[in-house]
This record gives C-alpha cells, structure tokens and sequence, in this order.
C-alpha cells in the first residue's frame, strides 16, 4: 500500500507539471482527490481492513490526501500566475500612444440657420411667437383670405386631421393668434415646423418656415423692402442685389416675389438659377385689409407687412446643399461640417 501511494503521488506531479493551463486542471485534480478519485477510493476501502491496521492506514492515507492538496494548490496558483502574465503580455498597453479622441456633437444645419435668422431680426426688434403645429381650418385658411373652395387651398398640399382640423400648412396662422390678443404695434416672427403632402428633391412633407409681421400707422413697402433687404445682405454675408416681383398670395395685397442674385454665379447665369441670374428666396407683401377684419383691427388706422420664407431652402442655398432630404438622413458625415 505504501508503495502503491508513493506511485499515485509521483505519478500526480507528473501530470501536474505537465499542465500548461489552467484549462485541464479541474479534470487532473478530480481524477486523484475526485468523489471518484484514486486516493478517495482507498478512503472508502478502510472498512475493509482488519480494524487493528484501520488507524495507521487512515493516517497514510490523509497525509497522501494532504500532500496531493498542497501539490495542487501549488499548481494553481502557478498556473494562474502564468495565464495572468500571458494576457498582460497579449494585451499590453503603449502608454505612450496618444489617447483616442471622441467626437463632439454639431447642430443640424437647421437649427444653426435658424438660430441665425431668429438672431438677425431680433436686433431689427422683432419678437418670436409661437403657435401649435396642429391647427383649425379658421386660422390656417379662413383668417388668412383663404375662405372654403378658394382655389389657393389647393396650393398647399395639406394634411388633413378631419375637416376642421389640420396640420398647418405654414406659420401664418400665429400671426392671426397674435393679432387677437395684441393690439398694434405687433412686430413678430414665427419660426416653426410645417406640413405639406411633398417629397422629392426641394420638398419634405416636414420643413421649417419663418413668417414675420409689422403692423403699425404709416408702415409702407418701402419698409418690407428695407428689413428684407437688409435680412438677406446679413444671412448671406454678402452685399448682393435684391429684386421684387410682383405675385399673388390671399393674405397680402399687394404681393411679391423676393429674389436674390445666384449666389454661385454672381448673376452671370448658371444650372442652379437655370441661366437668369436670379433666385427665389421668399414671398411677402402689405397684409390684406380682409385679414384686419378677422382680428378687430382698423385697417383704415394699421397697415402692415408680412413674409414668409422657406428656411431649409436658405440653408441650400448658403451651404451648398443640394438636396432637401440631406437635412432630415442625420447622417454624421453631413452633420459634422457645420
């Protein structure tokens, strides 16, 4: 017996010292010290042993069982140490390195143009109201001059909610809730999201818009003129030329077009401005004496202009950008150069 335990001991470093891992050292040490181990075997045989030698064979067997403990220990605590030494040499650090930068977040060029536009008339001394996105035929058709069957409607493209209810079709209509609840001098503008059923290359079913109003005594159209200009000259950073147009809009009389010189060609004719020179910016106009009438207003006493403008096809304009739906991808590549 003594003998037979010497051998399963050395047999035991053997196979201990052979161990490179720690992957197989479970299976080693449950094959000696295991329910079913070598030296747990000849622990259960005691009983068969005559009881006068029963003493001195348990207390072999216990320092065999304590020797195979020790010695197994010994090799996981060095087989650890060698894994542990392995990963840090696999996966050092060059400390040296220069650190990994992380991006910063930007404004979409939206927000920035906006921002821009709201700033420019703030020192012109315009305030900025705002109004719901969801609202009633009266205030986005009805008190704008655009009563039931008015061939303008079907200019806009609207989403309709039910009958009454829309999603508005610009921001006008905060125009007409602010000229229920102010009396004149009323000096606003209205930046804000609008709907409209279009997409494609110049249109989103979602843009942006800013409409302004002053009404006043003795505002004239030398006046929408002036602030126009000067707006244009200040977003675009440069003293281009200016044109007026006349058009046609329900809310204004009279109305007109607003045209910048192409801002890629200086005037001489390329694609974008489809060789004339110009492009158009916005509309505006002197407000319609019908729209006084909505909001209780002396159109005798007040006059006033308004505008509106598109603000997505500013931005187009002064980045570069030639397609509108760039705006709304959220692609970082775009996102990142502004």
């Amino acid at each position: 017996m003594d003998n037979e335990l010497k051998e399963i001991i050395k047999r035991a470093e053997q196979e201990a010292s052979a161990l490179d891992s720690l992957k197989n050292f479970n299976q080693l040490k449950a094959k000696y010290l295991g329910k079913k181990g070598l030296v747990t075997s000849w622990l259960k045989k005691i009983s068969e042993f005559p009881k006068e030698q029963r003493a001195e064979i348990g207390k072999k067997l216990n320092i065999a069982k304590k020797t195979l403990e020790n010695l197994f220990e010994k090799t996981f605590l060095k087989l650890k140490s060698e894994e542990k030494a392995r990963k840090l040499q696999e996966q050092k650090l060059d400390i040296t390195l220069p650190g990994r930068r992380y991006g910063q977040g930007s404004l979409n060029p939206i927000s920035s143009i906006l921002k821009e536009i709201e700033d420019i008339f703030k020192l012109l001394g315009f305030d900025i109201a705002e109004g719901p996105e969801i609202e009633t035929d009266f205030y986005n058709f009805q008190a704008l001059n655009i009563p039931k069957e008015h061939p303008a409607r079907d200019m806009q493209d609207t989403f309709y909610i039910s009958e009454d209810t829309v999603l508005r079709t610009h921001t006008s209509p905060v125009q007409i809730r602010v000229m229920q609840k102010q009396e004149p001098p009323v000096k606003i503008i209205a930046p804000g999201r609008v709907y409209r059923c279009d997409m494609d290359m110049t249109h989103t079913p979602m843009f942006h818009q800013v409409e302004g109003l002053l009404v006043d005594k003795g505002i004239n159209f030398s006046n929408l003129k002036g602030v126009l200009e000067h707006f244009l000259k200040a977003v675009f950073y440069k003293n281009i030329s200016v044109r007026f147009r006349p058009s046609f809009f329900p809310f204004t009389e009279p109305s007109a077009e607003v045209d910048i010189e192409c801002i890629f060609c200086k005037g001489d004719g390329c694609r974008v401005c489809s060789g004339t020179g110009w492009i158009e910016i916005l509309g505006c106009g002197m407000v319609h004496p019908n729209v006084y009438k909505y909001v209780n207003y002396d159109y005798e006493k007040y006059t006033g202009f308004a505008f509106g403008m598109g603000v997505e096809r500013i931005a187009m304009l002064k980045y570069g950008i030639n397609d509108l739906r760039l705006f709304f991808m959220n692609d970082v590549r775009l996102i990142q150069q502004f």
